[in-house]
């Protein structure tokens, strides 16, 4: 599948709240998420951009992923799947 060309940061950090992600807190254009699911914490940086780009939300994706121990492809059908 491929990865939406208009996924903004804040529908982002939306969409990976199932999997245990919260704002923690927000510095000028940049949301700093946590999730403790896996038992230990992970921290992620969006930009709270209209548009991320495809190599930004590439990296993201590949870094949750690792956090969850699924591949990439499975994260992206479940995140984006639906739509």
């Amino acid at each position: 599948m491929r990865l939406p060309r208009d996924v903004s940061g804040r529908e982002l950090a939306k969409r990976l709240a199932p999997f245990g992600y919260t704002i923690a807190r927000q510095t000028g254009s940049h949301m700093r998420l946590t999730s403790t699911r896996m038992g230990y914490e992970h921290h992620l940086t969006i930009p709270d951009h209209d548009a991320l780009r495809v190599g930004t939300l590439n990296g993201i994706l590949q870094d949750v992923a690792a956090y969850l121990g699924m591949s990439k492809a499975d994260l992206v059908e479940q995140l984006f799947g639906a739509d």
